[in-house]
């Protein structure tokens, strides 16, 4: 997402600057992330939107040009149920047609809960 003028520095401002299609995934994509980490705090950083959970990055989101994308390292065994869809080691792209299914974005975000659970155990 290029744009000339201001940049966004908030979560609603990024979406805003959105195509609908693009707009639209990803504001079903933070919905679905909420729905399984209502304690994750909504984040702004490195220019996209994203979420914080126990102080820490959980995952962010975006769009380029041609896709929109979930940002932050992919979860291991995942993999299988990533096929069809652009990943590397970092990010899962993914058309706003085509969008992750509900069911993976819950896996993908227990998972990563799990994951800042072990690395930064709740105090």
């Amino acid at each position: 997402m290029r744009t000339k003028g201001k940049r966004p520095t908030n979560t609603e401002e990024y979406l805003a600057l959105l195509p609908d299609d693009q707009r639209q995934a990803l504001t079903r994509l933070r919905d679905q992330v909420l729905a399984v980490a209502p304690n994750a705090v909504p984040h702004f950083g490195y220019g996209l939107p994203g979420f914080k959970y126990n102080g820490h990055p959980l995952v962010y989101f975006g769009a380029a040009k041609a896709h929109c994308a979930l940002y932050g390292s992919v979860p291991a065994g995942l993999e299988a149920r990533l096929k069809g869809f652009d990943v590397s080691k970092g990010t899962i792209r993914f058309a706003p047609e085509k969008p992750l299914p509900a069911a993976l974005v819950k896996a993908i975000i227990k998972a990563k809960l799990a994951e800042s659970l072990a690395r930064w155990p709740l105090a």
